[in-house]
């Protein structure tokens, strides 16, 4: 929407970033089997500018699992116009903690890449 751009006429980085972040948090989640929070957001990098009418997809992909974290790639792409090119034009890695109902860190179940893999195969 307009109200999120910048003085050029883009949207703004970081409203872009916190879209992947939902994208990442979503699927981290699913793969937790529960709630997790962001800890950490690494090379992060801004490709293309995204414009106003873009229709933007974030795509995401588990590449590590750790005790209690899940990190993740999260790409974004835009569609420009309704049948336009689609672009890469953010990609970044986000870390989830996987969190008990106190809000503290707890172990990630065992199966998450059987999880991965049936969330990649699709229904």
């Amino acid at each position: 929407m307009p109200a999120d751009t910048n003085p050029a006429g883009d949207i703004f980085g970081g409203w872009l970033m916190s879209q992947m972040d939902l994208a990442g948090g979503t699927h981290a989640r699913t793969l937790a089997q529960g709630r997790v929070a962001t800890i950490a957001v690494d090379g992060f990098s801004f490709h293309r500018p995204v414009n106003v009418g873009d229709q933007v997809t974030c795509y995401t992909r588990l590449i590590r699992v750790g005790r209690t974290s899940l990190t993740l790639t999260v790409a974004a792409w835009a569609r420009r116009g309704a049948v336009g090119a689609c672009v890469k034009v953010t990609e970044g890695t986000f870390t989830f903690v996987a969190l008990d109902d106190d809000g503290r860190p707890r172990p990630v179940p065992e199966g998450v890449e059987d999880r991965e893999t049936a969330m990649q195969a699709g229904p």
